[in-house]
């Protein structure tokens, strides 16, 4: 068990340094999410309109370029199920564009299964980070358990939040993210060991 130990410290000291060369990258990221969250929180219905339209526009692209490449390789097998998923993809995007206020009523159901995810992965990835021993990972955490609030917040408030609430609880989302990765970076800078 003693012979291990040597290991466990270079893999630590590796996982140390390692994050310690990225930690710059880590602060941009963190400190971009807290700025644009901050701009979501006090613009909430801009804010919600801007992802709506924003999602209508992949929609659109990704289903014309679907239809683009599908047509192309009409001779591939599964030529139809990819024509019906590109057409969908071209009506949906659609749909939000046209109607970016509806839109944003079905578009908070999606949000809620979008922070009940995030909100998984972020408290696997803390405890990933605690396994290793990496430090503040407990901010990841509480990102993590905020994100699966705000999803039974947002469920909770549906139909007549939905103006607002999008643009508000993605501002929120993406503060406390920012906020995180922040602490995680300024510790990664003090702690590399040499």
């Amino acid at each position: 068990m003693s012979t291990n130990q040597p290991d466990i410290a270079k893999f630590q000291r590796a996982v140390a340094n390692a994050l310690h060369a990225h930690w710059q990258l880590y602060l941009t990221e963190g400190v971009v999410l807290v700025v644009l969250g901050a701009v979501a929180v006090l613009l909430p219905p801009i804010a919600t309109l801007a992802v709506t339209i924003l999602l209508g526009w992949v929609f659109l692209v990704s289903g014309v370029m679907g239809l683009f490449t599908t047509f192309w390789m009409r001779q591939a097998p599964g030529f139809w199920w990819s024509l019906v998923s590109a057409a969908l993809a071209v009506l949906v995007g659609g749909w939000l564009l046209a109607m970016p206020l509806s839109g944003a009523i079905s578009l908070t159901f999606l949000l809620v299964a979008f922070f009940i995810i995030e909100g998984v992965a972020s408290i696997m990835f803390s405890l990933d980070h605690k396994r290793e021993l990496s430090g503040r990972w407990g901010w990841m955490l509480t990102s993590g358990v905020i994100d699966l609030v705000l999803g039974v917040m947002i469920l909770a408030g549906l139909p007549s939040t939905a103006a607002w609430a999008i643009g508000l609880l993605v501002g929120i989302n993406m503060m406390f993210g920012g906020a995180a990765l922040i602490a995680m970076a300024l510790h990664a800078r003090n702690s590399a060991q040499a």
